[in-house]
């Protein structure tokens, strides 16, 4: 695994699996999906064409999953993975995700309009 610092070190596990604990802890999370959680991006990591990984991109692939399972765990994460240096940075992540939170509530709500109005058919004549 590649570091941001350009160094090299080989993947743990362990170091991986205490940083999502961390960021989920006293949160609605169970050791087990986090450990589901580790499982699905060791997956992904396999079905790789390149044997190296980021430690950008593995940390992506972990605020991706935790953005979709408790938006508090993915902000603990995403402050210390993306190490913001001032509180507006901070606020533009909670913006961003409070806005994405919206888009995906309008999405399920709405309805998929006709493309054209319904033509209104005439009863038939009692005759």
């Amino acid at each position: 695994m590649h570091k941001r610092d350009g160094e090299s070190e080989p993947y743990d596990r362990r170091k991986l699996l205490l940083s999502i604990q961390i960021a989920c802890a006293k949160r609605p999370i169970t050791p087990a999906e986090i450990d589901t959680l580790v499982e699905a991006i060791e997956r992904e990591l396999d079905h790789r064409e390149e044997a190296e990984v980021t430690s950008e991109e593995l940390g992506k692939m972990v605020m991706d999953r935790l953005r979709s399972r408790d938006h508090v765990a993915y902000v603990r994460f995403a402050s210390v993975y993306r190490n913001f240096q001032d509180p507006e940075e901070f606020y533009r992540e909670l913006r961003d995700l409070a806005d994405r939170e919206v888009q995906t509530e309008v999405r399920r709500h709405q309805r998929e309009l006709p493309l054209q109005p319904h033509e209104e058919t005439e009863p038939p004549d009692a005759g």
